[in-house]
């Protein structure tokens, strides 16, 4: 009698349990498929186009796609100026994580410590990235002319023999062009950082001071193992950036030259799809930037990965 009351009891009990939890996954599924749905036709369709695309020979917009099977990828083994694209690109992306993001931790370092007009800094800091890409080549254009305001500096200071055709001399072109993005990622990438970390407690640096640290330790024995994670997050979004925005900046400045030596993928991509219309070969490109970029992401998630 015992037994059977508790198994009447029971019963009941586990059926409105499991009630409840097919309620709780009927309700997340309505919540996610709208997200889902979204993700799946602005992303995942676009990226299944692009793969498709990339088996065609299509020559035009106007022209009939032909299915070529491998052809593309097989002339992307050939192809000299795509081998150069990625080395540029890989230097492009590298050299310039490598100046922004250090550059805007030690700046957002200083600017969490709150010095006075800190206000006022940030702003100035973070005016660069707002200016439209088309200004800021231009500003730039003006900088790197044979007559501009860095040669004329060199020149007034007795260093002439270091005065170049900075935009038209390959040995100093990519540089150039991986300049300006900097000056206008350091400042902003600062700003952000900031923002994280003011958030550490002051109580902690009191601390730390106490026992000796000095502005250095506090930075890097503290500062940055409490943010490694959005310092992480920081550089996957300027990998993109980089990585993507190169196309926009190499076109304003040096439209790929002097020959290829300012050739980034996403250049070379848009330059083979709308100049030169060969748009079956300019989705195989982006398939090859697709895996440089997945390798790329792999790597920063790896290299900042936490022990938890």
């Amino acid at each position: 009698m015992a037994s059977q009351l508790i198994e009447s009891v029971a019963l009941p009990s586990t059926i409105a349990r499991r009630r409840r939890v097919r309620r709780q996954r009927r309700s997340q599924v309505t919540e996610v498929t709208p997200a889902l749905a979204w993700y799946g036709l602005f992303m995942v369709l676009p990226l299944l186009a692009m793969i498709a695309l990339s088996f065609f020979n299509w020559n035009s917009l106007v022209a009939q796609p032909h299915f070529g099977g491998l052809t593309n990828y097989r002339y992307l083994f050939q192809d000299e100026i795509l081998r150069t694209a990625i080395v540029n690109t890989v230097l492009y992306v590298g050299v310039g994580l490598l100046l922004i993001i250090p550059g805007g931790f030690l700046l957002g370092f200083f600017l969490s410590r709150r010095p006075p007009g800190h206000t006022v800094l940030s702003v100035i800091l973070f005016t660069p990235w707002i200016v439209s890409a088309s200004a800021r080549a231009m500003m730039f254009t003006g900088l790197y002319q044979p007559s501009g305001a860095i040669n004329s500096i060199l020149g007034a200071v007795g260093l002439g023999n270091l005065q170049h055709l900075w935009l038209s001399n390959p040995s100093t072109a990519l540089w150039s062009v991986i300049a300006t993005e900097a000056w206008a990622g350091i400042g902003a990438t600062g700003v952000i950082f900031s923002a994280a970390l003011g958030r550490i407690s002051p109580e902690t640096y009191e601390a730390a001071r106490l026992d000796g640290a000095g502005v250095w330790r506090e930075m890097f024995s503290i500062a940055y193992p409490m943010t490694k994670d959005f310092v992480g997050l920081m550089t996957m979004l300027q990998f993109l950036w980089l990585f993507l925005g190169s196309a926009g900046t190499v076109l304003l400045l040096t439209n790929g030259g002097p020959g290829s030596s300012t050739m980034t993928l996403a250049f070379y991509l848009y330059d083979q799809a709308f100049v030169s219309g060969r748009i079956g070969y300019s989705q195989a490109i982006g398939v090859v930037g697709l895996l440089v970029g997945l390798i790329g992401m792999g790597v920063i998630r790896f290299a900042f990965r936490t022990k938890e």
